[in-house]
């Protein structure tokens, strides 16, 4: 976790059904757990029933004013549609993570990006596609240290259903060891 003055604008986007707003509810929590100011929104209207979804979360221990995220330093990526359609908002220096099962035109950006096939990885690893949005968010947190590991893992055992935490908790640490190869 940082400890430094920081302010990170997180974009969780996908499509309708992928578990993307969950995703975002979780790591709000996880934020709240590690004791920083979070602000959490999401989309709903025709983007819930299949087109491009996003959840964004503000996390930092600076405050902030607005509740939106409009220049992000983390974009989640788990289908082409909303890379293309969120990627511009994602600023220079920021953090590009793409499920590449799904994202097959990876734009050309000056970010940081990171390539894994988390839909695949999640099917192959785990029997079920279902998982998808908490290894990848796994591995956004191991990369970018937004929350704490041991936070995000609370919040996950706290917001799914008592059936699926055995399930989340595995695809937690499919998505820290994929991360690990990227420690300095």
């Amino acid at each position: 976790m940082n400890t430094e003055k920081f302010k990170k604008e997180i974009r969780l986007s996908g499509s309708g059904g992928q578990g993307l707003i969950t995703a975002g509810i979780i790591l709000a929590r996880a934020a709240v757990i590690d004791k920083v100011q979070v602000t959490q929104t999401q989309s709903y209207g025709p983007e819930s029933r299949g087109g491009a979804s996003r959840a964004d979360v503000i996390i930092g221990n600076v405050e902030f004013y607005y509740p939106e995220a409009v220049n992000f330093d983390v974009l989640l990526a788990l289908t082409q549609e909303a890379c293309d359609k969120y990627s511009t908002d994602l600023k220079d220096e920021g953090i590009l993570i793409i499920d590449s099962s799904n994202v097959k035109n990876t734009p050309m950006l000056d970010s940081k990006v990171y390539e894994h096939p988390f839909t695949e990885i999640a099917q192959k690893k785990l029997g079920t596609i279902l998982p998808t949005n908490i290894l990848s968010l796994a591995f956004l947190v191991k990369i970018t240290k937004v929350v704490s590991e041991s936070s995000l893992k609370a919040a996950v055992c706290n917001s799914v259903k008592q059936q699926y935490v055995e399930l989340n908790q595995k695809a937690m640490k499919i998505g820290f060891k994929l991360a690990d190869k990227y420690e300095e």
